[in-house]
């Protein structure tokens, strides 16, 4: 047998903790829950996390999109499901409407899931299809007031981020135009491209690719400031609006119940997978900013933003199916 390298010793050493800790783990097929349909941000995030996870794990992984309700189906799923490390959920920011917007859900948010992080964050963008006149916000606005019956915009659904910052933005602006909801960003984007709406609102983590391929336009962006990604794209504050503020976000959370070892456990390996060099570049290519947060300041942000938020819906009269 031939003599064993310093090389070969420090991988063995370095292998047997890893080795250890995958067989912690509890035993059986782990899934991701995806919401939303198979094409958005949360689904795309959670296709690029699963290979990391599946290796640092030492499990099989597999994403599952349950979409529908703005993403209170598959959600109402994870709540019911045991507390056993097996089922993990992602969310999008209509988790903390959902409640005001569907008041029979079949789940309560503060006790059947169980935060594990704050995942990130991206400003909405507001665009058009490139044939479209308007090259501005303020030009979009008056062509939507001199059109009959005014304009269409597409989001990522009733209740979520975007449509109540368009509700807000045409009660400011005197802006004309009717909501479309759509079941997630991806079939959003696409009816937004063929012209079937005059106008989309979404994250620049789902239009990002799409400006960059000039099949759209940016015409203003919801965050506090620029966003790296779109630097030209003048943000709501600047182009008139100087209480407009809004971000989407979105977290991870788990079954009530599950057991905080096992929660810590998990955020360390996703933060640690989140910030390998190959997931952070393509996540960074979406406009996402990675936050990672422990599940303590997950728990605080869902509160405060239900608030502010759950606030706008009761304001403008929303409900399901409204």
């Amino acid at each position: 047998m031939g003599k064993l390298t310093r090389r070969a010793m420090i991988a063995g050493a370095l292998a047997v903790p890893f080795t250890a800790r995958a067989q912690e783990w509890p035993p059986g097929q782990m899934k991701l829950i995806v919401p939303f349909p198979a094409g958005g941000t949360l689904d795309a995030i959670a296709r690029l996390v699963q290979p990391g996870l599946q290796q640092r794990l030492g499990t099989t992984i597999i994403i599952e999109n349950r979409p529908g309700a703005a993403g209170s189906i598959g959600t109402a799923a994870v709540a019911k499901s045991p507390p056993d490390g097996r089922t993990w959920l992602f969310v999008f920011d209509t988790h903390a409407t959902n409640p005001v917007m569907q008041p029979s859900l079949p789940f309560d948010s503060e006790t059947d899931l169980e935060p594990v992080m704050l995942l990130g964050t991206a400003p909405n963008i507001i665009a058009c299809q490139p044939s479209r006149p308007y090259q501005t916000l303020a030009e979009l606005i008056a062509a939507s007031k001199a059109k009959a019956g005014g304009f269409t915009y597409a989001s990522a659904g009733t209740a979520s981020l975007g449509h109540l910052t368009m509700l807000r933005l045409a009660k400011r602006s005197g802006g004309q135009w009717a909501h479309v909801a759509y079941k997630g960003g991806a079939p959003a984007v696409n009816d937004a491209i063929a012209g079937h709406v005059d106008m989309i609102i979404a994250s620049s983590a789902v239009l990002n690719s799409q400006i960059e391929a000039k099949l759209l336009r940016p015409l203003a962006q919801t965050g506090a400031t620029r966003h790296p990604t779109l630097p030209d794209v003048p943000t709501l504050v600047e182009s008139g609006f100087p209480d407009l503020v809004a971000t989407p976000w979105w977290a991870l959370y788990a079954p009530g119940k599950t057991p905080k070892p096992m929660i810590e456990r998990f955020h360390a390996e996703m933060s640690t997978v989140l910030r390998e060099e190959n997931v952070a570049d393509k996540i960074k290519t979406l406009g996402l900013t990675i936050v990672a947060s422990d599940p303590d300041y997950m728990r605080k942000f869902y509160t405060e933003q239900a608030q502010i938020w759950g606030q706008v819906v009761r304001d403008n009269g929303l409900r399901e199916g409204g």
